[in-house]
């Protein structure tokens, strides 16, 4: 973070907040001794990794190579747009050799077992395009997926989001069947009950998908 020109102050702070970590857990009344967790950095430290990124947005200026990338926490995603497959893979094997060399000199890693690539496409053929080879690089071979789950939606190769319909609508009809259990004309919860378990927890996953 020196390096990137940041004040001593940031610097700092993370030092701070990165070296001599300690917690500990409450469980009802129980509460443990304290543990050290130096190793490693907590999923709420997405600021650790806004240096690595703009050094790494750099480093594809000046490589000219086209790619984008969006970060979510620690959940990052390549963008590449091209009519040709095969350029495409070439941007994302550069772009995966540069993210690797950064990743090491910050002291973190890449986690190859959650590696995914998927092509949006207008073919209206057979899709049969070659795996993106990163074993070079120390990285899986990537066959390219079917569809694909991304925060909490699911794409098709022409985002006609069938296969996430089909998912959410077939979520909601088993949990409103489970609501049936929850009471009847004679017993159990109310008709007034049973529309506010519907609002809150059915609607929600139809209209933004969100996980219940």
């Amino acid at each position: 973070m020196n390096k990137v020109g940041l004040d001593c102050k940031v610097f700092n702070f993370f030092k701070d907040y990165l070296v001599g970590r300690k917690t500990r857990y409450l469980w009802n009344n129980f509460l443990s001794s304290f543990c050290s967790i130096d190793v490693g950095v907590g999923q709420r430290s997405a600021l650790y990794l806004s240096p690595i990124l703009y050094i790494f947005e750099k480093h594809l200026k000046t490589l000219k190579i086209p790619i984008s990338i969006i970060s979510f926490v620690d959940d990052g995603l390549f963008i590449s747009q091209n009519k040709s497959i095969s350029h495409s893979n070439t941007n994302i094997f550069c772009s995966y050799n540069v993210m690797s060399s950064l990743l090491l000199k910050f002291g973190l890693i890449i986690e190859h077992g959650k590696m995914e690539v998927f092509y949006l496409s207008r073919s209206q053929g057979a899709f049969n395009h070659p795996p993106l080879n990163l074993s070079v690089l120390g990285g899986p071979i990537l066959l390219p997926k079917n569809s694909w789950w991304y925060l909490g939606f699911i794409f098709d190769r022409k985002l006609i989001f069938w296969h996430h319909i089909e998912f959410y609508t077939n979520k909601v009809i088993s949990m409103v069947k489970c609501m049936k259990m929850l009471g009847n004309l004679f017993r159990g919860i109310n008709p007034i009950q049973k529309r506010r378990l519907y609002r809150y927890c059915a609607l929600p996953i139809v209209l933004y998908s969100f996980p219940v």
